[in-house]
């Protein structure tokens, strides 16, 4: 049984491992991308990485998300895929979040000179919450490391599952 705070919802025990292990994940997908070299090994296999996309805006955003939510396996296996979120650029350099209070996605524009949430990756991981059927569910549990993973596996690829699931299994995340 999850605990819970005084509030309720079930406490978030594993959000440093989970982003640990996305910064790590995200980290081979730049070098991948910067040096033009998908195939990497990992744990004694070899993968080729598939692209992961990048935005150019909020409608850029918007749509992908419009689009992942309406896949007919997605739809199938988590009945808040009918609930439309609206995707709205946040100000300031923060990362990016879900707020389940009106279904929206907020995505900061720029930080620096990057817009380092404007990709795939991290769009997935705010799905996810979005996906979740119990509000009171821990934010980076184990059961939100699942839908993230079957979201990353696909919608990316299963090459991308797989770092992502070996990457977190390295940092302690647990699934369920």
């Amino acid at each position: 049984m999850p605990q819970r705070d005084s509030g309720g919802t079930s406490r978030d025990s594993q959000r440093a491992r989970v982003y640990d292990g996305e910064q790590l994940v995200r980290g081979v997908f730049d070098r991948a991308d910067e040096f033009g070299h998908r195939t990497v090994d990992v744990y004694g296999s070899q993968l080729t990485l598939p692209v992961e996309r990048r935005f150019a805006s909020v409608e850029s955003v918007q749509s992908y998300v419009d689009k992942v939510l309406a896949l007919n396996w997605v739809r199938a296996q988590w009945e808040r895929a009918a609930v439309a979120v609206r995707v709205r650029a946040r100000g300031g350099s923060g990362a990016a979040h879900y707020e389940r209070a009106g279904a929206v996605l907020a995505v900061p524009l720029h930080t620096g000179s990057t817009a380092w949430a404007l990709r795939e990756l991290v769009v997935l991981h705010e799905l996810a919450h979005h996906l979740s059927a119990d509000p009171a569910e821990a934010g980076h549990g184990p059961e939100f490391c699942t839908r993230y993973l079957e979201l990353v596996d696909g919608v990316i690829g299963a090459e991308a599952g797989l770092l992502v699931r070996t990457t977190f299994a390295g940092c302690g995340v647990r699934f369920g």
